[in-house]
């Protein structure tokens, strides 16, 4: 992953700044997508936006912040060829990419700390799909977003 788009609703503009910042001294390319000011915002707008990118193939990935980050995976994954994952520790962070292939991550801005959103996307940017047994698995989820029965 090199290019990596993210948002927030208006409860995660600061996790979101920080994420930011944290990536550029990475070395990542970031775009942010909608306003990170703090203004009242609907999260779905801004799943939209970001998955949009993704679609586009204007970013790798991306990460997707609300009050606790249940909104907008359910948003995301509203669409097409996204695979949105709430993270709230490592551990889930790590098997969503390797396992799941997320290509986009969820976070709380109220549940985590500063310290853990920092291990989390740390974790989820350097782990990579693992295929094998997965992909059977992926390709199951693929049926179902086309609207087919997984086991056909």
């Amino acid at each position: 992953m090199k290019s990596i788009a993210i948002g927030s609703d208006h409860r995660g503009t600061a996790v979101a700044l920080a994420i930011e910042q944290q990536l550029r001294l990475e070395g990542f390319s970031v775009v942010i997508v909608g306003d990170v000011t703090g203004a009242p915002s609907d999260y779905p707008d801004i799943a939209w936006k970001v998955t949009q990118e993704i679609v586009a193939n204007r970013a790798d990935g991306g990460i997707l912040i609300c009050g606790t980050g249940i909104g907008m995976a359910i948003a995301a994954n509203k669409v097409n060829g996204i695979r949105a994952a709430l993270a709230l520790d490592e551990l889930s962070a790590q098997l969503s990419r390797t396992h799941n292939d997320a290509n986009v991550l969820c976070l709380s801005a109220d549940l985590l700390g500063q310290t853990l959103v920092k291990r989390i996307v740390d974790i989820w940017i350097r782990s990579n799909y693992e295929g094998g047994r997965h992909a059977r698995r992926l390709a199951k989820i693929t049926r179902i977003e086309n609207g087919e029965d997984p086991k056909s």
